[in-house]
Parts: C-alpha cells; sequence; structure tokens
C-alpha cells in the first residue's frame, strides 16, 4: 500500500500529533504515525459532547461519588479521566521512544493565567495522572515563571496562548533557565521535551479582523502566510541560539500550516478532520521549512500591519505587552468561555440527579 502523507511527514523528520484528546481519533491518529496529542477544557468539551453515551455515566459516577465537591472540581476530576484514558493510548509511544515522544498536553486552568503559583500547583497533580504528561502553560509573564518552575522540576512544558516571535524566545529562554536549575539540582531531565507552540492560524484570523476594523485593503490571502513568516522566523532563531524547546504549529486554517512546515525539526498537532482531509488531497508532501516566504508576501504583511510587525520582531513586545496583545485576548476569551461551558455539563448533570 502507498504510505499517507502522514506517514511522509513523519519520515521527513517532522512529528505530528492529534490536536484532540478524543480516544477514538487518537487511536487512528497513531496508528498512522503521530506521536502525541494536546488537550484543553475546550476539546475535551467537544470530547465529551462528541461521545455522551461514554462520559455522562463518568459523570453521573464521579457527582455521585463526590458529593462535597464543586461543579469545578468534577469537572477537572473529568478532564483527569479523559486525560488519562487519552495519555494511555500514547504510552506505547512513550515506552518505545524512552519518553521523547508520545507526550499528552494538558492544560492548566485558564483563570490562572495571572497566577504562576496556580499553575505549578495544578501541573504537580496533572503529571500525577500519567508519566507522560506535558503541561500547558500561557505565554504570558506569570506563564513564565511557571514554565521555570516546572522545568526546574523535571516536568515538560508546553507554552500555549502564543502567536509571535518576542513570545516563543521568552518561552524558550524560560525553559533554558529552569533547565540549567534542574541539571545544577540533579534532577533527572532525561525526559525533558518541553515545546513551544505558536498559535499560527490564531494570529492570522487576529490580522484578518485588523484588516476589516482599520480598512486595510490587501488581497486577504496575504495574511494567510502570517503564522507561516512568524514560525519560520522563530524556527531560525531556535537552531541559531540551540534552544532545547521545540516549535509546535497548531490552530489550523489553511493547509499551509502543515505543508510549510514538513521537513523541520518540529511537532505540528492537526485536528482529526485536518489529518484526514491532507491524507486525501493531493498537496505534495515536501521538504519546505527551509523555504523563505515570498519577499512581496513578507512586504505587504511588514508594510500594512503594526501587529505583523509586533509579533515578527524579536523586539516588537515585550514580556508584559503579551496578554494584551489582541491575538492573546481573543484566545484567552475563548478559553475562559470554553471552560465555562465544560463546567456547564457537570452543573446540569448535577441538577438532573438533585431531582
Amino acid at each position: 500500500m502507498s504510505k499517507t502523507k502522514m506517514q511522509i511527514t513523519s519520515e521527513l523528520g517532522t512529528d505530528w500529533w492529534n490536536d484532540s484528546n478524543d480516544i477514538k481519533e487518537l487511536q487512528e491518529a497513531v496508528e498512522q504515525g503521530a506521536v502525541g496529542a494536546t488537550s484543553n477544557p475546550v476539546i475535551t468539551k467537544v470530547t465529551v459532547d462528541a461521545h455522551p453515551d461514554v462520559w455522562i455515566p463518568v459523570i453521573d459516577e464521579l457527582i455521585d461519588q463526590n458529593q462535597e465537591k464543586s461543579e469545578d472540581e468534577i469537572a477537572w476530576d473529568l478532564a483527569d479521566e479523559v486525560g488519562r484514558r487519552a495519555a494511555t493510548i500514547l504510552e506505547p509511544v512513550y515506552e518505545k521512544t524512552e519518553g521523547q515522544k508520545g507526550k499528552l498536553s494538558l492544560q492548566v486552568n485558564p483563570k490562572y493565567y495571572r497566577n504562576a503559583e496556580m499553575m505549578v500547583k495544578q501541573a504537580e497533580h496533572l503529571v500525577s495522572i500519567a508519566p507522560n504528561i506535558a503541561i500547558k502553560n500561557p505565554a504570558v509573564a506569570a506563564g513564565f515563571k511557571s514554565m521555570e518552575e516546572l522545568t526546574a522540576k523535571g516536568i515538560t512544558i508546553n507554552a500555549t496562548v502564543s502567536f509571535t516571535v518576542p513570545q516563543a524566545v521568552a518561552a524558550a529562554e524560560a525553559i533554558e533557565r529552569g533547565w540549567a536549575r534542574a541539571q545544577e539540582n540533579g534532577v533527572d531531565t532525561s525526559t525533558l521535551t518541553p515545546y513551544v507552540t505558536i498559535m499560527v492560524g490564531r494570529i492570522d484570523d487576529h490580522l484578518k479582523r485588523v484588516m476589516a476594523k482599520e480598512n486595510i485593503t490587501v488581497d486577504p490571502r496575504v495574511t494567510n502566510w502570517a503564522g507561516v513568516a512568524i514560525f519560520k522566523k522563530a524556527y531560525k532563531i531556535f537552531k541559531e541560539r540551540g534552544y532545547r524547546g521545540k516549535l509546535l504549529s497548531a490552530a489550523f486554517r489553511c493547509h499551509m500550516h502543515w505543508s510549510e512546515f514538513v521537513g523541520g525539526d518540529v511537532v505540528i498537532s492537526m485536528p482529526y478532520q485536518w489529518w484526514n482531509q491532507f491524507n486525501a488531497s493531493s498537496i505534495d508532501v515536501a521538504n519546505k521549512m527551509e523555504d523563505d516566504v515570498p519577499a512581496d508576501i513578507l512586504a505587504q504583511l511588514e508594510d500594512h500591519f503594526l501587529d505583523f510587525r509586533r509579533a515578527y520582531h524579536e523586539d516588537g513586545m515585550t514580556v508584559d505587552e503579551f496578554a494584551g496583545f489582541g491575538a492573546s485576548v481573543n484566545t484567552l476569551n475563548g478559553f475562559l468561555g470554553g471552560y465555562d461551558e465544560f463546567v456547564d455539563i457537570v452543573r446540569q448533570r448535577m441538577l438532573i440527579r438533585a431531582h
């Protein structure tokens, strides 16, 4: 049988993950060569909604067995169980690669984005769920503190809510500081594989919103290159400086968020529907990671979008500006709203069972 696009992607040296903790999807992805997966409360809600026959009985049991727990506490117990089952599917990959691959990323409560201490505390619980857990921390001021602290403890992190070169560099530097502390203190770093996500589609979305708001006249397809340009710029910096964090592409909006990064020593985190769509496509799978973004495209992005310049140049923003950046605000609002919807699933089951 001929090889799938995803199998070729792996052969060209680029890892790919399933961008969901859905057990059915993840099992298929691993069979196609996926070596990781990601999760957050929004993704977990989608998983629960997709398989009520599996998860509603779990929710009801958690409610019945924990009469004094709040809806938030039950929601996190549910997230733990979904994560535990997904991590089990990835454990063979983790064991085969001696901890270098096969990790499931779990996100700390998005409400903690200003509190490093709370992020670290929750992370220490999340890594107890399974041996192959990575912890998603937001790439904002408090998040970098938690990234350093967790790395120092020998815990793999994954920077999220990240869209820009300055954020990626700040995350990489936090990882390096934590790694140095871990080595100084004799902490085992043999399975540390930190990731630095750039949500390439979300920076594209942000520039499209800016274009509409400010009446900027430019071919809308130009903005499809923004995340690609930022990711490639960060990749060059990471290689030049030898950062141990591995870049991860997420938030898909077009095939370039996969095809332009093939061949790089990176991770591409793809939703189930997208990687199946790519497998069925006629898109050529080739090493394009080192290819430059067309000069005319880059010039238009630089000329028309202040926020692209802030995102593309390493000195475009300070750490204190990250949380207020447009893409960050939009994403944090989405994560916070999605978390509330996730908790509401538990709330409704609690009320039903109270009758």
